[in-house]
């Protein structure tokens, strides 16, 4: 049998990242985890805004370093004549430019689209701004919290009657990021077919509009406003967090046979034939109700007694974990999901693993470390200068 390729799906493919902060470096993050090359062009003297964020560890950011790792890194003044030149040189070989400017920006440098594909045909061009490239908000600027603000996701997150929630990750960006991983990749596929480039408009309100799940529909389908309803799910119950005596639990018996198993778990089976709590729709109508009889049983015992308990009755539930519980689990270590960092510098320190799993790859056990500002210039440079020595022979 012939030996399987094991090499990363996108080894071949070179990035010119032109991303700050999040959404298009994390873009580019996945890309990389993805075999892709990743070269981060920077502005001179400060780099990456996110090179100041902390927490620091031996004077660099923890922040850039979590969606900054295996890319190189170039300092360029695109105002300069001498560093244009150089972008452009990067980007004769390049697959794939990415940025998370304001709409207007890459104009003003001269690099709009329709430049960009004149002359580089090839190139697929992702741009990440708060709103796109149209609608009267598009020149707008936008951060994570506007974007969840504005889509409503804000006002679904935390409890009825408490002040709006942001979610605790920066959703507005790494939804974002990752809707443009997945056009990129997508347009690389089509590129195969069509040799054609193409630009990917990739708007933070558009991803958090598409991640409300069925909140758009359920409004203008029934004109009802959904509302914050704390850890509860708006159309299934129980599928909530619950108290116990040490500590908290969720629970989602997310149909009529998981809430039969719940009541047995617990030793209520007679809350299973309940009229109030017959049918899941009943379940919700009557989740006050419920939630005081479920939650008088739980707080009698510890959370990890109940977790043994409602496992054996094959009920779906789980304790409610700090970071530090979730990277000490044998699941997180099985699956990869903490990867070391290659960098002396910080210690013993890790990223987030690649989720996407491929029988076809073979699964990388540590990341490169994320560059010091401008330290691939030397041999970036060397490269473009062999490569115009190999074009002029």
């Amino acid at each position: 049998m012939a030996s399987v390729d094991q090499s990363p799906p996108l080894a071949a493919i070179t990035v010119i990242d032109l991303g700050r902060v999040l959404s298009a470096p994390f873009t580019t993050s996945i890309l990389a985890s993805l075999g892709a090359r990743v070269i981060k062009v920077e502005r001179p003297g400060t780099g990456d805004d996110s090179r100041t964020f902390g927490p620091f560890q031996s004077g660099k950011s923890l922040y850039f370093a979590s969606v900054n790792c295996d890319k190189e890194s170039i300092a360029l003044n695109l105002k300069n004549s001498q560093d244009r030149a150089i972008f452009e040189a990067l980007l004769d070989d390049a697959d794939v430019l990415v940025e998370n400017f304001s709409p207007l920006v890459m104009g003003r440098l001269g690099y709009g689209w329709e430049f960009l594909h004149d002359r580089w045909p090839r190139l697929i061009y992702g741009a990440v701004s708060g709103f796109g490239k149209t609608g009267p908000l598009s020149p707008l600027p936008s951060y994570d919290i506007i974007a969840q603000a504005l889509s409503g996701i804000m006002s679904l997150t935390g409890y009825p009657g408490s002040p709006p929630v942001r979610v605790g990750a920066s959703i507005g960006d790494l939804v974002a990021g990752l809707y443009m991983a997945l056009g990129i990749t997508s347009a690389l596929h089509k590129r195969t077919r069509t040799g054609e480039g193409c630009l990917i408009d990739i708007a933070m309100l558009d991803c958090q509009i598409a991640f409300l799940e069925a909140a758009v529909t359920t409004f203008t389908a029934t004109n009802i406003v959904p509302t914050p309803r704390g850890t509860r799910h708006p159309s299934i119950a129980p599928f909530q967090a619950f108290a116990c005596a040490d500590r908290w639990i969720v629970i989602a018996a997310g149909n009529d046979a998981l809430f039969a198993a719940l009541c047995s778990g617990i030793g209520r089976p007679d809350l299973a034939t309940n009229p109030n709590y017959s049918t899941n729709a009943k379940r919700v109508e009557n989740i006050d109700e419920l939630d005081r009889d479920l939650t008088c049983v739980l707080a009698t015992r510890n959370g990890q007694e109940w977790i043994d308990q409602l496992t054996k009755a094959e009920v779906p539930c789980a304790l409610i974990q700090s970071i530090a519980d979730m990277v000490a689990m044998p699941q997180v270590m099985a699956r990869g999901m903490l990867v070391p960092i290659d960098d002396p510098s910080l210690g013993t320190t890790h990223v987030p693993g690649n989720p996407i799993k491929m029988s076809s790859v073979t699964p990388r056990t540590s990341r490169g470390p994320a560059p010091d500002l401008d330290q691939h210039r030397h041999a970036i440079l060397a490269e473009l200068a062999d490569r115009k020595a190999q074009k002029n022979h």
